[in-house]
């Protein structure tokens, strides 16, 4: 048997735990050596260990290995030259918000409606995600805002499938996930057209007929016959929160089926750092921080600590202020130093635009001139457009 240690969040369904990073009595795991069979039981598993020794020769962990065993660093010219990549995402969110704004409409119309159009605009998406996760999530953050309630959908199917792959799901329950989470406001179709206009905060009997909404459109759906009882799940239970806090029936924990616990949280991280008529959009960093307070109490806590994995607490494309004053953009992550990502430096100290662009790898710097990141600056601060550097 040869063993290999993975985080316990990076198992796949079909691998086999031979040991643990900690004693076997000191867990509640029934056997001692077994194969996890799905995604529940490897978040089950990460409650009680950060890392596990899985066989490598076992049939469920031979391909995978294979393929992480693989180099993935690119050089820093080309992790710079995201500009084809971007502009492929870009494409793709454009067509998927497009397409769900005329399958909207057409419910909103009481007529027929392409769900399957949806799904196959949301699939392309997937596949640019992993091709380059890195410009996909950083179109999320640069792209200008348009119309909230289709980008809002398609943004959540991404934001997802991000989550989704970085906890190891299929690529089958990748796109029921996305495809749930880009239909999850279609009740909101079925409301009246002044409440969705409305400019200021709701209030209470307002807020009531809002939380319809779940159940309105998983009903909707249901009646088109044309999704599965997956995404149907996702669409109805996207508000729900682990402490039972959520809506519209308030179930709380494994009640809530874990795709959409993860559409519940990157459906309200997504809702913070875009402007909304009542409120200004926070910065990621203020939008991560709100989750990290909420897990284990709205949010399950091995789902929020994997999404900060997997974006970053500063996530490419985030306009960031260095302890030397500079100004520059983040431009690709640092998997194992999440607060040392890659910048590139903007503007010099005295905030003035570089004649020359610089490549800073936080986490590989020389002790005496070493700079991190003070803080994440809002989008368009001293004059800087994130999106020229990247399209």
């Amino acid at each position: 048997m040869r063993l290999v240690k993975l985080p316990a969040m990076n198992l796949q369904p079909g691998m086999f735990i031979a040991e643990l990073d900690r004693p076997w009595l000191d867990t509640p795991f029934a056997l001692q050596g077994f194969v996890v069979r799905d995604n529940e039981e490897i978040l089950y598993v990460s409650q009680y260990v950060e890392h596990v020794y899985v066989d490598a020769e076992h049939k469920g962990a031979r391909e995978f290995l294979s393929l992480k065993l693989e180099p993935t660093h690119q050089p820093a010219r080309e992790r710079l030259e995201l500009k084809a990549d971007m502009q492929a995402a870009r494409a793709c969110f454009d067509n998927a918000a497009t397409t769900l704004d005329s399958v909207f409409d057409s419910l909103r119309a009481g007529r027929e409606s392409d769900i399957q159009s949806v799904q196959d605009s949301i699939n392309p998406l997937i596949e640019t995600l992993f091709r380059n996760q890195e410009a996909t999530a950083a179109l999320l953050r640069l792209k200008a805002s348009g119309d909230y309630r289709f980008e809002h959908g398609v943004s959540m199917a991404v934001w997802a499938a991000i989550l989704g792959r970085q906890i190891g799901l299929l690529r089958d329950d990748l796109e029921t996930l996305a495809l749930g989470c880009a239909l999850c406001d279609v009740g909101m179709t079925q409301l009246p057209s002044n409440l969705l206009q409305q400019q200021t905060p709701l209030d209470e009997s307002q807020r009531r007929i809002v939380r319809a909404h779940p159940a309105m459109g998983s009903d909707l759906l249901s009646e088109t016959k044309k999704i599965g009882f997956e995404a149907l799940a996702i669409v109805e239970n996207h508000h729900e929160r682990m402490d039972g806090s959520g809506y519209p029936r308030g179930v709380d924990g494994a009640a809530i089926p874990l795709l959409a616990r993860i559409a519940g949280l990157v459906d309200t991280y997504d809702a913070m750092i875009k402007p909304r008529p009542w409120a200004p959009a926070r910065t990621s960093h203020a939008a991560v921080q709100e989750l990290i307070e909420a897990k284990g109490v709205t949010f399950q806590e091995a789902l929020v600590e994997q999404f900060i994995q997997a974006i970053g607490l500063f996530p490419t494309g985030t306009l960031v202020e260095l302890s030397s004053g500079e100004v520059g953009i983040v431009t690709r992550q640092n998997e194992s130093r999440r607060l040392k990502p890659e910048v590139v430096a903007v503007l010099d100290t005295n905030h003035q635009r570089l004649d020359r662009i610089e490549i800073i790898d936080l986490a590989d710097q020389p002790r005496d001139t070493e700079r991190w990141i003070v803080r994440e600056l809002p989008p368009g601060s001293y004059g800087v457009d994130s999106e020229e550097y990247f399209i």
